[in-house]
């Protein structure tokens, strides 16, 4: 009799969770990335391809890149399998990572609540390094030492869409002049050549590009407006998955890799 209850109970228990999943009350990660991954022979990496120095798509190379790219060539090592870049953008980040289209972004992905409410997220690396400042122009920066100049409706502010830099322009500097520009990596020479004043970006993003072109300056990227890290992003319900990008990133902080890439990339 208890075998028989035991086993409608079982039954009953799988159609709930199968049925929860299929509504979207439950991730679908039951198949685990670890085994899809070695089946396929493949990593798929979804990266905007934007962001310098963490993961930049060269154009004249073809080539990805940045801290991102290597810690992407390390973990693939690790898995004994190729990497497949899947494109994405800031605005459909979220959306693509929910939607199963890569294994995990790594892309400069900043570590905030909301992201963790709805995905998941890796330990932090870049501990400290991150954090919110201005790109301007170097025969302006000593107009700009505080939010209360930026925020200033003569002041225009470029931003790329859908990502922290919006949301943060958005939230403190309601005032200003808000103009989006899809294209992230052609924002600074935007700033150079006046189509706008400011550009919200990383310090380490900033760091990049003064020393690149030198009719930018970055006046406060000792003093950023944030701190954060940054993290690899992945669909939530697998983890294993998690635990295995968690235990790549131990190793690389242990053995000094990391430590020899931020120092490379990033400081």
């Amino acid at each position: 009799m208890k075998k028989g209850i035991f086993c409608r109970m079982a039954v009953l228990l799988a159609a709930l969770v199968f049925g929860a999943a299929c509504f979207g009350f439950l991730p679908l990660a039951l198949a685990g990335h670890l085994e899809d991954i070695a089946a396929r022979g493949t990593i798929r990496i979804g990266t905007t391809g934007d962001y310098i120095p963490m993961s930049y798509l060269n154009p004249e190379t073809g080539r990805y890149e940045g801290i991102d790219a290597e810690l992407s060539e390390l973990i693939a090592g690790s898995l004994g399998v190729k990497i497949e870049y899947v494109p994405t953008t800031w605005p459909t980040l979220t959306e693509d990572t929910l939607a199963g289209k890569f294994d995990i972004a790594l892309c400069g992905i900043s570590r905030n609540f909301a992201r963790a409410k709805s995905m998941a997220m890796s330990d932090a690396y870049g501990e400290g390094i991150f954090g919110k400042t201005i790109l301007c122009r170097k025969a302006d920066a000593k107009k700009f030492k505080t939010i209360s100049d930026l925020n200033r409706p003569e002041v225009r502010i470029m931003i790329n869409p859908g990502g922290t830099n919006e949301k943060f322009a958005r939230a403190n500097l309601s005032r200003a002049q808000l103009i989006v520009h899809n294209d992230n990596a052609d924002i600074p020479r935007q700033i150079a050549e006046g189509s706008a004043d400011i550009m919200i970006t990383e310090t380490v993003e900033a760091a990049q590009y003064i020393n690149k072109d030198a009719r930018l300056a970055a006046p406060l990227i000792n003093e950023p407006f944030t701190r954060h890290s940054c993290g690899i992003l992945m669909v939530k319900g697998d983890q294993e998955w998690l635990n295995y990008i968690n235990f790549v990133l131990a190793e690389l902080r242990m053995d000094g890799t990391m430590a020899r890439l931020e120092g490379k990339y990033l400081r």
